[in-house]
């Protein structure tokens, strides 16, 4: 505890005198276009890994990168989603794994959680890249499981991320658009879901054309192909 508060006092002594305009217009409210859904994992740093200022990134952690599927579970994720698009207006939601993520080593071995029911019991909503990759894992090294757990656990998310209402009105419309993450702790990494292809892709530096996880429906065009 001492710890922060000391980096509280380097925060108000060294930091936040250079920023002061930016606290004081923070002040009064929020509008970041970006929501970003990933693990609790403490080495998993958003504002850190891609150098935001504060208010730029609504952030949201859990254990393995989870959003229930919304007639399944009214969470604290789902609250957050629907905040997000409705009153801040994000234009982009990116759900986030990461690599070592022991919630994917869970969702593999469940009798790491066996003492845990609570932790058990939201594992659940990962089920179908547990599933995915059993199916279809055989030659693969534990530690090959757990990063295609964690690719296809990202992909669910984002197929349960679209049950939300709000999510599907919002792509529907154009307004938003939803990425999936795989973050390398390890060489700083990053891999996108490209809906087109069916993969992972790296994100090279330097490139602005991310593949989006889900394309653009508008909505009135989903109307004028229905007719």
């Amino acid at each position: 505890m001492k710890r922060l508060i000391r980096g509280f006092e380097h925060f108000r002594e060294q930091v936040f005198p250079h920023q002061r305009d930016v606290f004081q217009k923070l002040a009064s409210g929020q509008s970041p276009s970006i929501m970003f859904i990933t693990c609790a994992d403490s080495r998993v740093m958003p504002e850190l890994m891609f150098t935001t200022q504060p208010g730029e990134l609504f952030v949201y952690r859990n254990i393995g990168n989870i959003v229930p599927p919304y007639a399944q579970h009214v969470s604290g994720v789902v609250a957050a989603i629907e905040y997000a698009v409705r009153v801040l207006k994000v234009e982009h939601i990116v759900i986030c794994g990461h690599s070592d993520c022991g919630a994917m080593k869970a969702l593999r071995k469940p009798e790491l959680v066996q003492s845990m029911p609570s932790v058990a019991a939201w594992l659940k909503h990962a089920d179908v890249a547990r599933y995915v990759v059993e199916q279809n894992s055989v030659g693969l090294s534990d530690e090959e499981c757990v990063a295609c757990l964690t690719r296809e656990n990202v992909v669910g998310q984002l197929e349960h991320l679209r049950t939300l209402p709000a999510v599907a009105a919002a792509l529907a419309s154009g307004s938003l658009s939803i990425h999936g993450w795989v973050y390398d702790i390890a060489h700083a990494e990053l891999q996108a879901f490209d809906a087109q292809r069916g993969c992972f892709v790296l994100i090279e530096p330097g490139n602005d054309e991310l593949p989006e996880a889900t394309p653009h429906v508008r909505f009135a065009t989903a109307v004028a192909s229905a007719a």
